[in-house]
């Protein structure tokens, strides 16, 4: 009975010591950008009037996998669950986390490069009327919203948030 007793302690204290290879906090990169989500790179990220052309060549349900470089518009108010990145002439998309496995800072703002996976999608009148109470649009904003949009979309896996 002891050796089942010390079994189990032994491998409530391995389980206990292991680490997530996933990095979810924020960390310093190179003295210039703060890391949310799995780790990436600045490099070969599109620009957001690139991002933009290739939205306009996607149909409802396609998919890209990709790395964008935009400016932050807005963020969740609330806990930081989504944000919507600039891609110029009064187009931007809403980025979502994936698996709401990291947030952003309520205060982020400026210089971002997203990667994960771009689609265009049709966005219900409670979900526009959800994300505008999360912006903290007055009621009359709200109330508003009365019909479904086609929207640009962003599934990031990881963020770089310039310092």
């Amino acid at each position: 009975m002891k050796k089942i007793y010390l079994l189990l302690f032994v491998v409530a204290l391995v389980a206990a010591c292991k680490t997530d290879k996933k990095e979810t906090l924020a960390v310093s990169m190179d003295d210039s950008y703060a890391s949310f989500g799995e780790k990436i790179d600045a490099k070969d990220a599109l620009s957001a009037k690139d991002m933009s052309q290739r939205f306009k060549n996607l149909a409802s349900g396609d998919t890209l996998q990709t790395k964008v470089s935009a400016v932050i518009n807005e963020v969740c108010s609330k806990k930081g669950c989504w944000m919507k990145l600039d891609l110029g002439n009064d187009e931007d998309v809403m980025v979502r986390f994936k698996d709401y496995g990291f947030f952003m800072p309520l205060d982020a703002e400026g210089d971002v490069i997203v990667r994960g996976k771009a689609y265009v999608t049709e966005v219900s009148v409670d979900d526009l009327r959800h994300y505008a109470e999360d912006a903290g649009k007055t009621k009359e904003e709200i109330d508003a919203i009365v019909a479904p949009e086609l929207a640009y979309a962003f599934e990031a896996d990881g963020v770089l948030l310039k310092e």
